[in-house]
């Protein structure tokens, strides 16, 4: 037994559960804007919406609108009248705050020009962006005009935080702009036009185009959100099945900006800027791997085709989950030359949920609706993996540090906010060994744990009410009722963490515990 227990606990030290779970895209502060779609002068009006996911219970503010969330609760709430119009500096800002962390999504609808867009939260935010290049697109920039909305150049959209905030941009001379909080600096950019952004506070980046053209001579939005420059190279991997004719890379760096064609048989990008997916139609901020998690959300937007796309290593592609369930029939796509793998899931609900048992992965949202095509980085929940599910907040084990009674041990327990240990599921019971071993090092030989002889019936019970499915008992144990009424596990690893039953006056060290907070998945 001891053996198969020590190769499962070996697997379980080897996971990738390293990362923090609070480095996520989750927050309790955001600044909205919704970029002009189409003209803010068309006769059709957009409509502009938040979608906002809950991690636990919680009250969020939307402007000056409340709304209560439940935790793992979606809810899309319509915004009206804040579509920008040209002006270079727009107070047009929505801030939305929240008691709990949620995350944020944008939405903005006209017609058939549609676009989604990932928020960040305002702890999240950089000092420093590198600018993209701007994509070579027929009838928009080969013959720039400010008159005509389609000819119209690309636009930056500098968002600033709660503070005052200078913004320089890199153009020769360097230009030089002061924030109010929450206002946004819209700066048109050429194809040879600044290469970089730089604030005093931090801020948000957005890059797009109100009106390219796509295909069937119509036009529409193109938006996204940049991540902040990074001291260091990052590795951008392409999903093919996101690629179609005329796809393009936009890349961006200290010391350069590249466009170039996908080329199949080398899917990645590595820079320490921005690389962006551009078709006709989509503009895609890529995922570096540095920032693969292990649970994102996807929210659906309605009357539309929804998808989500899975970009993970090729040796952990069974570990992905929807909700509850693994991947039904994936059609998985190699990226050549590299040991990772896609594939596009349809979404059907308004809210699902990806995450892996194991490992971490990238996952986009992308839809469309006839020629609208649009799509985000999906946001983050949790970037540690956990077998059980989306982890928010990781389980505790803790060995008490006096050895007392088995009451006196309870109370310890609870006044940590933790609880005597359970050792009630068969699955999680291997998984829970392996964290005691971690937390005792050595120098504990037997533990209390939440187990006790009921007096009335003489039989076992678990001090959370779970019930008495599998014992560990060892080898003539547990003895007569009179032998003892409360449990202690054996820590010494020749023992197998066997069981016996012990006078509960007696003086033995607790083993304390909180199990894990999961995102709900329905």
């Amino acid at each position: 037994m001891w053996s198969v227990l020590l190769l499962l606990l070996l697997a379980a030290r080897h996971s990738d559960s390293s990362a923090d779970p609070r480095q996520d895209d989750a927050g309790q502060s955001f600044v909205v804007v919704f970029p002009e779609n189409i003209a803010y002068y068309h006769p059709t009006p957009p409509v502009n919406s938040v979608q906002l996911t809950a991690l636990r219970d919680t009250q969020v503010t939307v402007g000056d609108q409340p709304v209560t969330l439940s935790a793992g609760q979606t809810k899309e709430i319509i915004v009206d009248e804040l579509e920008l119009r040209k002006k270079p500096i727009s107070s047009k800002a929505l801030l939305i705050t929240s008691t709990e962390k949620i995350t944020v999504r944008s939405c903005s609808r006209k017609l058939t020009s549609v676009q989604t867009a990932l928020v960040l939260p305002t702890l999240k935010l950089g000092k420093e962006y590198l600018i993209p290049p701007v994509p070579q697109i027929q009838g928009t920039t080969d013959q720039v005009s400010l008159d005509v909305t389609e000819r119209r150049p690309f636009t930056l959209f500098i968002v600033s935080g709660k503070q005052q905030t200078t913004v320089t941009i890199g153009e020769v001379p360097p230009r030089e702009e002061v924030l109010q909080p929450r206002e946004v600096l819209q700066v048109l950019v050429q194809q040879a036009g600044p290469r970089a952004v730089k604030a005093d506070q931090p801020v948000a980046v957005l890059f797009g185009h109100a009106c390219t053209i796509r295909y069937n001579c119509t036009c529409g939005i193109l938006q996204t959100t940049l991540s902040a420059a990074s001291d260091q190279t990052l590795r951008f991997f392409i999903p093919p099945v996101l690629v179609k004719d005329e796809t393009r890379l936009l890349i961006s760096s200290n010391e350069s900006t590249t466009i170039r064609s996908f080329d199949p048989d080398s899917p990645l990008v590595e820079t320490n800027g921005n690389a962006l997916l551009y078709r006709p139609g989509l503009l895609l901020s890529l995922i570096p791997e540095a920032d693969f998690a292990s649970c994102y959300v996807i929210n659906r937007v309605r009357d539309m085709e929804n998808f989500a796309v899975v970009l993970v290593h090729k040796s952990f592609k069974d570990g992905v989950r929807m909700g509850n369930d693994p991947l039904e029939n994936p059609d998985w796509q190699p990226l050549r030359g590299t040991e990772f793998f896609s594939t596009q899931v349809k979404v059907m609900l308004d809210q699902s949920v990806l995450w892996h048992t194991s490992h971490k992965m990238a996952v986009y949202f992308h839809g469309r609706s006839g020629a609208a095509l649009f799509g985000n980085p999906a946001p983050v929940i949790s970037r540690t993996a956990d077998f059980r599910g989306c982890l928010l907040d990781p389980e505790v084990v803790h060995i008490g540090d006096v050895a007392a009674g088995w009451r006196e041990s309870v109370k310890y327990c609870r006044d940590k906010q933790l609880q005597l240990v359970s050792l009630s599921g068969s699955h999680n019971v291997t998984h829970i060994y392996q964290e005691i071993i971690q937390a005792n090092n050595d120098s504990v030989q037997e533990a209390w744990i939440g187990m006790r002889r009921s007096s009335q019936t003489g039989e076992w019970y678990w001090l959370n009410n779970e019930p008495v499915n599998t014992t560990n008992w060892k080898d003539g144990e547990p003895g007569a009722v009179n032998d003892g009424q409360c449990a202690v596990m054996s820590l010494r690893s020749e023992e197998e963490f066997g069981w016996s039953d012990q006078d509960c006056c007696k003086a033995f060290r607790p083993v304390c515990y909180r199990p894990p907070l999961l995102f709900p998945l329905g």
